[in-house]
This record gives C-alpha cells, structure tokens and sequence, in this order.
C-alpha cells in the first residue's frame, strides 16, 4: 500500500502540572539485610487526568511521564495508555480504566477463546479463519469464529483470563466490545507470560506467531519506534461510529483508532497498548483524515516511549501507512 503524509489537527485547553516523584521507600526483611528492590513513581496531571508511572530503573519513571505528557499536548484525540516492561519493572497509565469500542482489537480474544475451548488441534478451516482474523484482520473470519464459539464459550475466556472489565456487545457486534487500556495490557501480559493456567505455552505461541505475521499495511501505530532487533507482536483496530446521527458528545462520526503491541527478543520482555477515539473528519474532508489523525497520535506517543525505555536501539521511524479504510460491524 502507498504511503501517504498524515493529516494533524490542532487540540485546545491542556492543563499541565508538574511532575512529583516518590520514591518507595525500601523494606528490610527481618531475616537478613538484603533491602527490596527500590522503585520510583512519577505522576503528571494531564487534561485532568494523572499519567503514572512506577519503575526499578531510576529516573525512567520521570522521563517516561514527561515524554508521554509531551506527546499527546496539542492533539485534539481522547487517548488512553497502558504499558508494563517486566526487565525493568516498569508500568506507566494514562485513563487506563475507560472504555472504548474495541473495533479489531478484540480479534486476539476470539482466538483465545479458541484455543481455551480447543487447544491448537483446529481443523484446517478453523487455522485458516483464526489467521485471515489476525493476519489480515478481516471480519467475515472473525464473525465465523464468532458464530462457531458462540458468546458463552468467548465469555469464559475473559472470566478464565481475569478480564473483568471487558464487555461483550449484547447485539454480537464484536467491534463494539468494550475494553479498557488496561485489560488489553493484561492480555498482553498473559500471551509473553508463563502462567499455563489460562492458555499452554503452545497456545499462546500460536497467538504471538500471528500476531507477528501481522500484514505489512497494518503494522502501524505502537511498533513505530520500537527497537530495530526486537520482535514485534502487533493487533491494530479502527472503526468509524454514529454515520447516522448523533449518539453522545463523544462519539459524533470520529474515528477509533486502537494499536496493542508485544515487544520481544533479545532483552526485551514489554508490551503497549494505546487506544483513541475523537479523531475528528472536519466537514468536507475525506473519512480517511479522521484515521491517519488517529495513527499519528498513537505514534508520536509510541515512539516517546521505545525510545525512553530503549534509547541506543530506536532506530529512525517511517511515517504510518494507513490501513485499507472499513467500518468494522
């Protein structure tokens, strides 16, 4: 797919306060003078909202808070974050708790949710609909996954994977799930993890080599910026809502543009998760603007965050691509 120059709006009213860090102060275990790891946490409020971060490496919790701060001043998207990096114990959220549409994001549950209720012996036709799901992101596979599952058997996934918060749409529409920044990390975390009490080490291997076999034209957004030689696991959605009227003041026809991301190999052991809503078409514009508003935003938090956590190993970022343009059901 060609690519093309992202479009920018101009966002106003940001409140910025200054940044507090508190260090924990460590505990001494009372058989033996080894102290506990010390960590730092960091707090910046943002639009009302505090950005927070905890790290074991000192110093990254306050440049990561002002980095993230920074790149989301001036853009106009409702943004929301959630990053853990088990290496240097490090956890950093922004509006983690809100909801969203998931659009595609959700497609990595519905394969968990496979997997749950039957292992990786799938049939031919289901390995072929569980790759056109998450490779291509295509949503006929998705709803035929959907369909063959049935709601009950998708919500034992997330009662099984702790994912309390996230909601199945009531009409089946699996785009209009609601998820959180925060659960979405969760599942993040469950995929590179060891724990085999949710999905086998098999399993969730099957889900990763998908998620890395992601086609090129949609593998925009959290990898932008990641480390040249890390493995990058990448799930992306974006859905455009209310074409029909007016359904509340945050949801007028804007884009929702989502991006989860596992980075691994090597010393790396982390994982993203960035969602947007309020990516505005300005009237007259091509639906696409309100997209690639979105992509950019995402990518300019993205890439503040690879490159605090790893700043000899960012290698210079190419501007997004933007996905085939559809609505998600």
């Amino acid at each position: 797919m060609a690519r093309r120059k992202v479009t920018s709006m101009a966002a106003f009213g940001v409140v910025v306060l200054a940044i507090a860090v508190n260090p924990v102060i460590p505990v001494v275990p009372k058989a033996g003078l080894r102290h506990a790891p010390r960590t730092e946490h960091a707090t910046q409020r943002f639009e009302g909202r505090p950005v927070e971060c905890t790290s074991g490496k000192p110093r990254l919790a306050q440049s990561l808070v002002r980095h993230m701060v920074n790149s989301l001043e001036r853009r106009s998207s409702r943004v929301s974050i959630a990053l853990y990096d088990r290496t240097s114990r490090t956890s950093c959220t922004y509006r983690a708790d809100v909801h969203y549409d998931s659009a595609s994001t959700v497609k990595p549950i519905v394969l968990g949710a496979l997997l749950l209720a039957k292992g990786t012996d799938l049939s031919r036709k289901e390995r072929s609909l569980a790759r056109e799901m998450i490779v291509n992101s295509d949503n006929d596979a998705t709803y035929a996954l959907w369909d063959l599952l049935g709601r009950a058997r998708i919500q034992d996934f997330l009662d099984e994977a702790g994912l309390e918060d996230t909601d199945l749409n009531d009409a089946g529409f699996m785009g209009l799930t609601q998820i959180t920044a925060r659960e979405q990390v969760k599942l993040l975390q469950l995929l590179t993890g060891e724990d085999e009490s949710v999905l086998s080490s098999r399993e969730r291997a099957y889900v990763l080599r998908l998620m890395r076999e992601v086609q090129d034209d949609q593998r925009w957004g959290t990898p932008a910026g990641a480390p040249s030689d890390a493995v990058v696991q990448v799930k992306n959605g974006w859905l455009q809502r209310s074409e029909d009227g007016v359904r509340s003041s945050w949801d007028r026809g804007d884009w929702k543009v989502h991006s989860m991301s596992a980075i691994t190999g090597s010393s790396y052991d982390y994982g993203l998760v960035i969602l947007t809503e309020n990516n505005r078409v300005p009237e007259g514009a091509s639906p696409e603007v309100g997209c690639d508003y979105g992509m950019e935003t995402i990518e300019r938090v993205a890439k503040a965050i690879h490159r605090d956590l790893h700043p000899a190993e960012t290698p210079e970022v190419r501007r997004a691509s933007r996905p085939l343009v559809s609505t998600a059901r």
